[in-house]
């Protein structure tokens, strides 16, 4: 009687040690997935989920290439969407577009209003960059700069003019486009993507571009959070700051640069597009400056923005590499 009294014991005690062993097992399962799924989170920040935005439109005999790898840093893709006309006769010209947000948010695929571009027969790269909450600065320049070096590289290839690579951004994108431009054959941020000698862009388009950082992040009108979360590490360190802002590399070589701001623009002083396009004119820099009266942060209405695409693609036909 003793002895099965024991065993009964010993039955009861096997299961209470099996049941804990089971409840070990599935709480390390669950803090493997939690860890992966962090690990998925910090290495691909930038996967967007497509299907939640219009797809672009493109006219007949167009294609698209989705997602086109055009850099790699560490376990991060840098990606493209290219829109190419068909290769018929002549190498075709190329708007690269850049997105907005602050460099800490936004998506290629929330752009579009391409159309314009595509009937007067522009290839479109739609480009991403490495966003603040994944990399500070300078790493949305060098993604940009990577994105322009990679079409001059494989310009063949896609049947791209060199030659007529106009390069385009609003906001935060503004600010990139510039940096692209302005650069020129200055490699300090090119250190990813090195092999190109000759980089250059025909014309910069900045609609309502951050072009001091230092202003956008400590100046008289606004002081951005998003400017000094990008700076990072390096928020106080002017001459850093001096080297990721574009006014300070304007010179007579500099690109043709046209310029758009609303006077009532809320999150990137007007200010900014004054000076710049100042500093442009006194370096003996083709450019254009339009300002849209009331007109808010990139907020213009359809008469606003018919107008302006109407003088960006006069401003673009009368460039010395269209005229060719």
């Amino acid at each position: 009687m003793r002895l099965k009294q024991k065993q009964k014991i010993r039955v009861k005690t096997n299961k209470n040690v099996n049941m804990k062993k089971v409840f070990f097992l599935a709480l390390v399962v669950v803090c493997f997935h939690a860890v992966a799924v962090a690990q998925t989170s910090a290495v691909a920040p930038n996967v967007v989920d497509s299907s939640k935005f219009k797809p672009v439109v493109v006219p007949e005999g167009f294609s698209a290439q989705l997602n086109v790898v055009y850099t790699k840093v560490n376990e991060w893709d840098g990606r493209m969407d290219l829109y190419l006309p068909p290769a018929n006769g002549k190498p075709t010209p190329v708007i690269i577009n850049i997105h907005g947000g602050g460099w800490n948010h936004g998506a290629k695929e929330e752009q579009g209003g391409f159309m314009p571009y595509f009937k007067a027969g522009f290839a479109v790269a739609n480009i991403e960059y490495r966003l603040t909450s994944y990399a500070t600065a300078p790493a949305a320049i060098e993604d940009t700069r990577c994105a322009l070096i990679y079409l001059i590289k494989n310009a063949n290839a896609l049947h791209l003019d060199p030659n007529k690579i106009i390069i385009m951004g609003g906001s935060a994108g503004g600010h990139l486009a510039l940096m692209g431009g302005l650069l020129q054959n200055n490699h300090i941020f090119d250190s990813n993507c090195s092999g190109v000698d000759n980089v250059k862009v025909a014309a910069i388009i900045d609609k309502y571009g951050i072009a001091d950082v230092n202003d956008w992040a400590y100046g008289p009108f606004i002081k951005s959070k998003s400017a000094t979360n990008w700076l990072g590490a390096k928020k106080n360190d002017q001459e850093f700051i001096k080297s990721v802002s574009p006014i300070h590399w304007v010179k007579s070589t500099s690109p043709p640069v046209f310029i758009v701001h609303g006077d009532a623009d809320p999150t990137v002083p007007y200010q900014e597009s004054v000076a710049l396009h100042a500093a442009l004119v006194a370096a003996g820099v083709k450019t254009e400056f339009i300002t849209i009266p009331g007109g808010l942060h990139g907020k213009f209405d359809k008469d606003q923005n018919a107008m302006l695409n109407t003088a960006i693609f006069k401003f673009i036909n009368e460039l010395e590499a269209f005229k060719k």
